[in-house]
């Protein structure tokens, strides 16, 4: 009997001990976001709130933080009940999302992109490809960055094609721009329709053929496009 309480007394302090870690790892666990600083929950690295956490303060977020501020997928809900699920970037909405709002006793939804906690507009189409002769795929990529350009890699099984003769490259607005081993066009206005003609070597170099594509982008940005013959 006095082994098994010397026992139950050794579980209790460690359940306490256990607790006092945990909640004193979850208190200095920051957030920086002052609005939603009062409560966290959630995965911490180096004392900020990083990784998926729920915050609660005067308002509430849950969702992905890094270095205590919201930050990747989340749902932000105001005191007012006003709510924004989508992307946060260093703190601010900043990407696709759905914010919802009460008008007239009736919900009303937005649904578009943000940029600094600013509404762009609806979200754009995704890139239109309107002919593709010999080329196995055509892949979009918006990279950060202000300038609105649209350049263009040539690959070949997983390399740069540095084998593109006569190729003819028209924008139907634009400047023509080279950028190291890239072609394409800076200072377009979107929606912007690019078009190819050219010869290259096929896979196994046995002889040359003809390949040709056209496309339209429709949100502004700076892209990298890359055509895989």
């Amino acid at each position: 009997a006095i082994r098994m309480k010397q026992i139950l007394i050794i579980l209790i302090h460690a359940l306490f001990l256990i607790y006092t870690l945990t909640s004193s790892a979850q208190k200095d666990c920051k957030v920086m976001l002052r609005e939603i600083d009062s409560i966290y929950e959630g995965k911490c690295k180096r004392g900020y709130a990083h990784g998926q956490g729920l915050a609660i303060g005067e308002d509430r977020y849950e969702g992905k933080f890094r270095k205590g501020m919201p930050h990747g997928l989340g749902t932000y809900t105001w005191s007012t009940g006003e709510t924004f699920t989508g992307r946060f970037v260093e703190g601010e909405i900043d990407g696709e999302g759905i914010y919802t709002y009460s008008e007239d006793g009736r919900d009303t939804t937005i649904t578009g992109v943000w940029e600094r906690n600013k509404y762009i507009g609806p979200i754009p189409d995704k890139p239109k490809i309107h002919q593709q002769i010999s080329i196995d795929r055509i892949n979009f990529n918006r990279l950060g960055g202000s300038p609105n350009q649209v350049m263009i890699a040539f690959k070949q099984n997983g390399n740069r094609n540095t084998h593109i003769e006569n190729l003819l490259l028209t924008a139907d607005s634009g400047f023509e721009y080279e950028l190291g081993q890239s072609k394409g066009f800076n200072e377009v206005k979107f929606p912007v329709t690019l078009s190819a003609k050219y010869h290259t070597w096929n896979k196994l170099r046995t002889r040359k053929i003809y390949s040709a594509f056209e496309f339209t982008i429709f949100e502004p940005g700076n892209w990298q496009v890359d055509v895989n013959n």
